[in-house]
């Protein structure tokens, strides 16, 4: 049998079964980054995936590769989202929708905060490298919502972005994501083309 050029292995597209199994060791891993934080060990989360340690060990070679794949996957599905309802959504419903689906991003990271703070640069390095992907998101959306005339034509999008993210300073009070969801309606309902 004729070897592989190194460029034709280089290339080859990851196997279907390697794609389901990194996907399932990012959905376990951020399960019980959840429930343990820091002290979640990776020979359970290979367990609990059920696949072998070198499986959970060539997708991501480090734990701290491990965290800040969970972290980038979420950022994708965030990302994802607002996406797809921009396709398949009203301009002003998608980026509703897409508010409320980054209030439930936020308390997902909030719950596996502990174990971001363990890589290098901590979780404001995390978040600091996907900043652009998610405001360019948020600003499409908004952007979308105006020139659709739902929303005022002097809507800045910084305006409402800023307005929108000051809610997640006040994670620490109870009651944060109820009033998170309200302001969403309150800032949108603001901002509507009135008629």
């Amino acid at each position: 049998m004729p070897k592989q050029s190194s460029s034709t292995t280089a290339t080859r597209k990851p196997r279907v079964d390697a794609l389901r199994n990194r996907a399932r060791l990012l959905e376990v891993a951020r399960a019980a980054f959840t429930e343990h934080g820091a002290e979640a060990t990776l020979d359970d989360i290979a367990r609990r995936a059920e696949v072998g340690p070198g499986t959970l060990y060539r997708h991501f070679p480090t734990r701290d590769a491990l965290i800040e794949a969970v972290y980038r996957s979420e950022v994708e599905k965030l990302t994802a989202a607002g996406q797809s309802y921009a396709l398949s959504g009203e301009p002003l419903e998608a980026l509703r929708a897409w508010m409320m689906v980054f209030i439930d991003y936020v308390v997902s990271k909030l719950l596996i905060l502990p174990a971001m703070d363990t890589v290098p640069g901590g979780s404001k390095r995390l978040m600091e490298s996907s900043h652009g992907q998610v405001h360019a998101t948020f600003r499409s959306l908004i952007g979308r919502a105006v020139a659709s005339g739902e929303l005022r034509a002097e809507t800045d999008p910084d305006d409402l972005i800023r307005a929108f993210l000051g809610v997640f300073h006040t994670t620490a009070m109870p009651g944060w994501e109820a009033s998170a969801r309200r302001i969403v309606d309150i800032l949108l309902d603001g901002s509507r083309t009135r008629g």
